[in-house]
């Protein structure tokens, strides 16, 4: 898929102009007149050998047959096809049902890998607070700083991969600036703000219901689509199929199920969301769970993506995993759109694996957490050297510190008052005083831009 459609993108059919693009399929392998007795004798004769290629299949990566035959060969023993066949059957024997029910009947499944646990706990110790006692140096007004940032980030990514027209500069500059939203692209990334925020302080303390998916969903997609596909499941009648570019050709990349099929399947997810069976399941993984349930289902006319990413902040935050607010994953998802695609397209088209899924998913947090935590480490290193040429000649309050880190450390520094007052907080009135002070310790300056102030 390429950046013209992040993901992919909900077409209604009868809006679609021309002939419809043909449906993706796999590549298969030719598996026929292979001997599968000989394949299973080998394999029971020779178990530390095939149990090395499953794990090498497996991880770092959980690769589908068109990774798998470039990175594995044939030999004496087996051809690369047979091969393909025994991993697959061995995942198959191995996995275990995942609550997501495909149209067909069927339930999708996942295999628990090896890596999974490590992962797992790699993001408990930082949900539990490892990086805020590493980083205790970082002032109070810095971590709201963050906090803001990592809302900011998520809603802009997020928008993006639903194709959202505008670069990150110009996002974060309209949201800072309080800017009325002047087309489609910023309505989407003010309604994604607006509703991690809403996630954060009200929408993490209730339990899933129709009602509230129905809100949030109304939320993220405000002035986007029309209020008659608000408040609503999609029907047949409005034909919705979703489509995206891989490689130089338009395909169609999922076709939702029937109406019948999601009012049937969505009080089960509203069920599995709210723990109804009592069965514990880690949270990270009934998030993503829930985020490919959303993703699968495409219950509304439009913003599915976006309530699914939604969706997995919130259950998140509802078990108290309050760090991943600080967490843009969307900006690493962003970063990798095909395999984003391609994630949700291997598991329901390879034997309903959610592994790909799940396994695309994990590592993208994992991939966040990395990145979060070399953010930490510059800033901390930052704020003790500006930290000690500042004590010497001024006395400055931590917020405004605060700010000084920030136009140094930007890329492209400006601040505003209304930025400064967003990110720390405070009144406009506050904010102002804190950039007349500055000002007049010739530490900052001002410049007019059209009818605001950029410091």
């Amino acid at each position: 898929m390429t950046n013209k459609n992040l993901g992919g993108k909900t077409f209604k059919k009868s809006k679609t102009s021309g002939v419809l693009p043909q449906v993706f399929r796999l590549e298969k392998p030719n598996d026929k007149e292979k001997n599968w007795d000989k394949v299973f004798s080998l394999f029971i004769q020779k178990q530390e050998k095939y149990k090395k290629l499953l794990d090498d299949s497996n991880e770092p990566r959980y690769i589908y047959w068109d990774k798998f035959k470039f990175k594995f060969a044939s030999d004496e023993e087996l051809t690369v096809e047979e091969k393909w066949y025994l991993i697959r059957q061995i995942r198959n024997l191995s996995s275990s049902e995942v609550p997501v029910k495909s149209e067909p009947g069927p339930f999708f499944k996942w295999t628990r890998l090896s890596c999974v646990d490590e992962h797992l706990h790699k993001v408990d110790m930082f949900a539990g607070g490892r990086l805020f006692n590493k980083s205790s140096i970082l002032l109070p007004t810095k971590r709201n700083t963050l906090l803001s940032r990592g809302i900011i980030e998520e809603a802009i990514a997020s928008s993006q991969l639903e194709g959202a027209h505008t670069t990150r500069k110009a996002a974060k500059e309209f949201l800072f600036n309080k800017r009325a939203p002047r087309n489609e692209s910023e309505y989407m990334i003010l309604n994604n703000y607006k509703t991690i925020n809403a996630i954060a302080e009200e929408y993490k303390n209730q339990n899933l219901s129709r009602d509230l998916l129905f809100e949030i969903h109304a939320m993220l997609t405000d002035n986007t689509v029309d209020k008659s596909e608000q408040h609503r499941f999609r029907k047949n009648s409005d034909e919705i199929i979703v489509q995206g570019q891989i490689g130089s050709e338009e395909y169609i990349t999922h076709v939702p199920p029937s109406e019948n099929f999601v009012n049937e399947q969505i009080d089960k997810l509203i069920d599995y969301a709210n723990d109804v069976d009592h069965k514990f399941i880690h949270p990270v993984i009934k998030a993503i769970v829930l985020h490919f349930w959303i993703g699968y289902l495409h219950p509304f006319t439009d913003g599915n993506g976006r309530l699914a990413r939604a969706l997995f902040y919130w259950y998140l935050l509802k078990k108290g995993y309050w760090t991943f607010m600080y967490l843009p994953i969307s900006t690493i998802i962003r970063k990798a759109p095909i395999q984003y695609a391609m994630a949700y397209i291997y598991s329901e088209q390879d034997n309903l694996d959610f592994t790909y899924f799940y396994d695309f998913h994990i590592s993208k947090i994992i991939q966040a957490i990395k990145e979060f935590e070399n953010y930490i480490d510059t800033k901390v290193d930052e704020k003790k050297s500006i930290d000690i040429l500042l004590d010497k000649k001024f006395s400055l309050n931590d917020r405004q510190k605060q700010l000084i880190h920030y136009l140094i450390s930007e890329a492209s520094p400006s601040a505003s008052v209304a930025s400064h007052s967003l990110l720390h907080n405070i009144s406009r009135q506050t904010a102002t005083r804190d950039f007349k002070l500055l000002e007049k310790k010739n530490l900052i300056y001002s410049k007019r831009s059209g009818k605001y102030i950029k410091y």
